[in-house]
C-alpha cells in the first residue's frame, strides 16, 4: 500500500493501481447537478478491469491473519467457524456501504473522506487515527512473526553479553528490523509494490503446504478439537475480524474501476474466495494439531519436512516487503502534521520512519505475543475500520438512521455486533497479554 496525499491525513492505496484518470468539468447536466449542487465537479474515470480489481482486493484481504486462523478456531471450537462466515458477510456488506457513500458524493475519494463527510474534521481525524493505529500495530505483528518463525528454523541461537543474554526470538526480531530499515527509508516504494501483490499466491502456497504436510509428510489429521469453547469466543472472533481489515483500500479500488457497476460483484467474489481460503487453513490446522495449535500454526510444523519449510518461508517473505508499504501512510500522516521548515524533507522522512521502526521493534520485543496482540488489533481497530466506521458513516450520510425499516435494523444489528466484539474482544486480549507478561 502506498500513501495518498490528497487530504490532511493519509489514506491507503493499493499498489500497481495506476488506472484512474481525473477530469475537471463544468457540469451543466441536470442529473449531475442533482448529485452535486455546484458548478465545478471532479469526475474520476478508471481503467481497471473487473479481474484486475478483484486481484488487488484479494491481495489486500489476504495477509498474515492466515497463520493465526487455526488458533482462532482452536480458541472457540469447531462451532466458532460459523462466526468466521458471519464476520465475512458483515464485512462484505459494509464494503458495499463504502461504495454507497462514495456514490452519494463524488468528492469522496478516500476512506478518511467518508469520515469527514459524515462528521466533519473530527470524523476525518478519528478515521485516520483508527487506520494508522491499525497499520502500525499490524507491522509490529510482522516483526513478532518474523522473529518467532526464524527462531523456529534456526533454534538455540543466543547472544551472550557480559551483562545480558539475548534470546533467539529477540535476536531474530532485531535482525528483521535491521533488514527492513532500508525499505522504510525509501521515499519511492513503488518497487516494493510489485512484491506486495503476492498475497493471494502466498496464501494459496501456504494452504497447499499445510495440506501436503498433513496428508503426505506424515503429520496426519488426528488432532482432537473441542466442539465449542464459550470462553474463547472473544479471542476467536477478534482474530477472525483481523483477517478482514481491507476496507481503507476500497475507495481506491472503486475509483480505479472502468465499470463501477461491477464493484459489488467483485467485492462478493473476492470475499468469498478469501473466506474459503481462511476456512480451509483453519480446518486443516485444527485437524492437524487440535488444541495444541500455536498462535502461528507454522510454529507447530516440523522443520525437517519440505512442506513445512515452504510454509514457513512463504510466511516470512511477504511481511518484509509489506512492512514499508503499510507503514508509509503512517509516516506521511506524521509528516503532514509537523513543520519541515527547519529540516530537509529527506532528513525528516528518515527520522520519522526510523523512529516508527524502532518503537515498533520495542513493542515487538516487549510484547512478543503475536496471537494476543493481533487479537487486540482485530477487536479494537479492525472492527472499527471494517464494521463500525462504514456503517455509522453510511447511516449519517444517507440519513437512513431517520427511516425505520429493514435497512436500518440490519445496520444497527451490525453496529451492536461490532461494539460487542470491540468491548469483549479487547478486554479478553488485554487480560491475556497481562497474564502472559506479568502473572506467569
Amino acid at each position: 500500500m502506498a500513501a495518498e496525499q490528497g487530504g490532511r491525513f493519509s489514506s491507503i492505496e493499493v499498489p500497481l493501481l495506476n488506472d484512474e484518470k481525473v477530469y475537471h468539468v463544468n457540469s451543466s447536466n441536470e442529473a449531475v447537478t442533482k448529485i452535486k449542487e455546484q458548478q465545478h465537479q471532479t469526475v474520476h474515470v478508471g481503467n481497471a478491469s473487473l479481474f484486475k480489481t478483484g486481484f488487488h482486493l484479494v491481495n489486500a484481504i489476504s495477509g498474515v491473519g492466515i497463520v493465526s486462523i487455526p488458533y482462532a478456531l482452536a480458541s472457540g471450537g469447531w462451532l466458532s467457524i460459523i462466526l468466521l462466515f458471519i464476520i465475512a458477510i458483515a464485512c462484505c456488506y459494509t464494503g458495499t456501504l463504502v461504495k454507497k457513500c462514495m456514490d452519494m458524493d463524488l468528492e469522496i475519494r478516500t476512506f478518511s473522506d467518508i469520515g469527514q463527510h459524515a462528521f466533519g474534521n473530527k470524523g476525518r481525524l478519528i478515521v485516520s487515527i483508527i487506520m494508522n493505529s491499525e497499520l502500525y500495530l499490524a507491522v509490529t505483528g510482522f516483526l513478532i512473526l518474523e522473529g518467532d518463525n526464524l527462531n523456529k528454523l534456526v533454534p538455540n541461537m543466543e547472544i551472550h553479553l557480559p551483562w545480558l543474554t539475548i534470546g533467539g526470538t529477540t535476536m531474530f526480531t532485531m535482525v528483521t528490523a535491521v533488514i527492513i530499515l532500508p525499505t522504510v527509508l525509501l521515499e519511492d516504494i513503488s518497487l516494493l509494490s510489485y512484491v506486495s501483490v503476492g498475497g493471494a499466491l502466498a496464501s494459496s502456497i501456504f494452504i497447499f503446504s499445510l495440506l501436503w504436510n498433513g496428508a503426505i509428510d506424515g503429520t496426519g489429521f488426528d488432532g482432537k478439537g473441542k466442539f465449542f469453547i464459550f470462553s474463547g469466543i472473544p479471542s476467536a472472533v477478534s482474530l477472525y475480524a483481523f483477517c478482514y481489515s481491507a476496507h481503507p483500500v476500497l475507495p481506491t479500488l472503486y475509483n480505479s474501476m472502468r465499470n463501477k457497476t461491477h464493484f459489488s460483484t467483485v467485492l462478493l467474489l473476492s470475499f468469498l474466495a478469501c473466506t474459503l481460503g481462511y476456512a480451509a487453513a483453519a480446518i486443516l490446522g485444527y485437524l492437524m494439531f487440535g488444541e495444541d495449535v500455536e498462535s502461528q500454526v507454522t510454529l507447530n510444523l516440523q522443520t525437517g519436512k519440505l512442506s513445512s519449510r515452504v510454509a514457513i518461508y512463504t510466511t516470512l517473505v511477504n511481511p518484509i516487503a509489506k512492512y514499508a508499504l503499510m507503514l508509509t501512510p503512517v509516516i506521511n500522516a506524521i509528516k503532514m502534521k509537523i513543520s519541515c521548515n527547519y529540516f530537509n524533507k529527506r532528513v525528516t522522512h528518515m527520522i520519522i520512519s526510523t523512529s516508527l521502526l524502532v518503537t515498533s521493534l520495542i513493542i515487538a520485543v516487549t510484547i512478543p505475543l503475536f496471537g494476543y496482540l493481533m487479537s487486540l488489533v482485530g477487536a479494537l481497530l479492525s472492527v472499527s475500520a471494517s464494521i463500525l466506521v462504514p456503517t455509522v458513516c453510511y447511516l449519517k450520510i444517507s440519513g437512513a438512521y431517520k427511516r425505520f425499516g429493514f435497512e436500518m435494523i440490519i445496520n444497527y444489528l451490525i453496529i451492536v455486533m461490532g461494539v460487542a466484539i470491540a468491548v469483549f474482544g479487547s478486554y479478553r486480549s488485554i487480560v491475556d497479554i497481562i497474564q502472559n507478561l506479568y502473572l506467569e
